[in-house]
């Protein structure tokens, strides 16, 4: 893609890899990461902080390569690195969800919730959701878009999906085909 618009509403960590469009990196700054966050911010736990910090980023783009090195792998049926694996156990380690249990005077409420820095925390969590994505026999069904100049992942929730959007390379690829028949000659 020429341009630097996100890919989402995949499951939350083909959202993550796919923030290296073919044209750059969503992630390339804090405040890259901020504007992500605030995008998945109803998928996650908890809103960005004000401020983002760069060791928040770092951790973040540490999951992302593992999860892109892992998912890369599952796709085909080959088994992932164990490096790749050993890493977002780590990340998830690093910030555990726990359910805190509170009294509110008439019943019992649990809220699930990490302890860490905002960036270890979100790690944490993008590396549960792979997890999930990587266990789930969905992984082998995700490809990577048809599109000449695309890089993104998706499920292929149907056999013939071709593109990871319609509007986005669809619509673009089947103009061109459409140029190419239709040209002079």
């Amino acid at each position: 893609m020429s341009d630097l618009v996100p890919l989402t509403g995949e499951p939350l960590a083909l959202d993550l890899v796919n923030t290296r469009p073919a044209a750059g990196d969503l992630l390339a700054s804090p405040d890259g990461l901020r504007a992500w966050w605030t995008l998945e911010a109803d998928r996650l736990p908890e809103g960005p902080p004000t401020e983002v910090m760069a060791a928040d980023l770092a951790g973040v783009l540490a999951v992302r390569e593992h999860v892109a090195r892992a998912l890369a792998r599952v796709r085909t049926g080959a088994e992932p690195a164990a490096a790749d694996l050993a890493a977002l156990n780590r990340a998830q380690r690093a910030a555990p969800a726990i359910s805190e249990l509170v009294w509110t005077g008439s019943a019992v409420t649990a809220t699930r919730r990490r302890d860490g820095t905002p960036g270890v925390r979100l790690a944490a969590c993008l590396a549960e959701a792979a997890a999930a994505l990587l266990a789930d026999p969905a992984a082998t069904r995700i490809r990577e878009c048809e599109a000449d100049d695309c890089v993104m992942l998706f499920v292929a929730t149907h056999p013939r999906r071709r593109w990871c959007a319609a509007a986005r390379c669809g619509n673009r690829m089947r103009v061109a085909r459409h140029y190419q028949r239709h040209k002079p000659r």
